[in-house]
């Protein structure tokens, strides 16, 4: 089938490559010049393991294209996704959609027969039966289908998620484009995929509450490791305990300096805002928000707790800042609020990340960066972990600690134990959820 997406960030991308590899004929299409070319120029924009590979394969074999021209491609195609980013609007809660809509638009001049509108962005429910109208009323001769089919893409195991899914999700209001549906994901279906066909606002939905619930995890296990601290118990075998429990199970139970990322900030904020809208509390959903943004302050009070009580003109290295492992995102990641938090309380920080630097240098003015971590603890007070990326597990302690002028050690994942910080000569350590 011939397909067109409209939008070529992190979702837009991933899809995009993901269908040319299963056998679309895929064009990805951007505004964006600078990016366009530099796709075409087979380089990818974003930083996502074993995506290059296939994303070479796809255009190599002809089923993979770039362009700036929405109305052609849409006119070329018989699918149109749309994945263009829905931030937090001006207020931090609801949902953005002028990019949706702006893309809406530019389509509506191409569709010149029959077309069939997927939004793989993420938007509050209502938004597909708003755009039909739109669509519509662009265009009172346009001839369309509007199709909801959320994406459920983790940042570093994207590739892995497009290609083997828990499940695959639309929501649609017409039967002839449920069945275009199983035929552009026929691939999955021949796995046993399982396919769930809703209504738009279900479809919608279900996005948002996926979300919401992996992050009342994160915060509930977070609070549990703070209670861990307080009574002598570990995180970690509280965690197993609970994970071992097929009625929970062991993912997203790993305590940590708070949730960061495109979405599940972004989304738990416009579910309330959603919610709020049609007069229903969410208070579990609320006190979500409240207990993730604790968890980032309380890891700057437990640096300086560790550092004696000032940090002032300590050098503190931070290891890790992108929101986690095995991607280049820094959005709502905690280092945006832990390393500027240091750098007020006086101190000075250096940052070692292996894919960090390109988006957070102009997020993290001040700090310094460095991509040798024996390096970067010369003469330092300090060392925290905040992503525990694959380099950081493997580090040789001892060389580090001879290189430090104090040997504090806070480890925010327990990347360690506190054996080997001990054996290694660090004399003060903290890991998160151990007493």
């Amino acid at each position: 089938m011939n397909i067109a997406i409209i939008g070529t960030g992190y979702i837009g991308l991933v899809t995009g490559v993901g269908l040319a590899h299963i056998g679309h004929t895929v064009v990805c299409v951007d505004i964006d010049m600078a990016k366009i070319a530099q796709l075409q120029s087979g380089k990818i924009s974003i930083y996502e393991p074993g995506l290059e590979e296939i994303f070479l394969n796809a255009v190599s074999a002809g089923r993979l294209r770039f362009s700036t021209d929405v109305v052609q491609a849409t006119r070329d195609s018989d699918c149109v996704f749309l994945a263009v980013n829905t931030p937090s609007a001006r207020d931090g809660t609801t949902s953005d959609l002028s990019y949706l809509f702006a893309a809406a638009k530019h389509i509506s001049n191409g569709i010149d027969r029959y077309k069939m509108i997927v939004v793989k962005s993420t938007v509050p429910a209502g938004t597909c039966r708003k755009l039909e109208q739109f669509l519509r009323d662009e265009n009172p001769d346009v001839i369309c289908d509007v199709v909801s089919n959320p994406e459920f893409l983790r940042e570093g195991a994207a590739v892995k998620d497009f290609m083997a899914p828990d499940r695959i999700v639309f929501g649609t209001a017409s039967q002839q484009a449920a069945q275009t549906m199983r035929e552009i994901y026929m691939y999955f279906q021949n796995q046993n995929v399982p396919f769930l066909h809703t209504s738009w606002e279900s479809a919608e939905l279900i996005k948002f509450a996926s979300n919401a619930f992996l992050a009342t995890k994160i915060a509930f296990i977070n609070e549990m490791a703070e209670l861990c601290e307080a009574s002598g118990a570990a995180v970690k075998d509280v965690a197993k305990g609970m994970g071992l429990d097929n009625r929970i199970g062991p993912q997203f139970l790993q305590s940590g300096p708070g949730f960061g990322g495109s979405c599940f900030p972004k989304d738990i904020r416009a579910l309330s805002a959603m919610a709020q809208a049609v007069n229903v509390p969410l208070q579990i959903n609320d006190a979500v928000i409240a207990s993730n943004d604790r968890s980032k302050d309380r890891v700057v009070q437990t640096i300086k707790r560790l550092a004696g009580g000032d940090i002032d003109a300590q050098k503190i290295v931070v290891f890790g800042v992108t929101f986690k492992p095995d991607t280049d995102d820094m959005r709502e990641a905690p280092a945006l609020t832990v390393v500027p938090a240091l750098l007020a309380l006086g101190a000075e920080v250096t940052i070692v990340d292996p894919e960090g630097r390109k988006h957070g240098e102009a997020l993290l003015p001040g700090a310094i960066w460095e991509l040798d971590p024996l390096r970067a603890v010369h003469g330092a007070d300090m060392i925290v972990v905040l992503t525990e990326w694959k380099m950081f597990k493997s580090l040789d302690l001892k060389a580090l600690r001879a290189h430090m002028r104090r040997g504090l050690f806070a480890d925010f994942r327990n990347v360690y134990s506190k054996d080997q910080v001990a054996a290694a000569g660090f004399e003060n350590f903290y890991f998160i959820g151990h007493s």
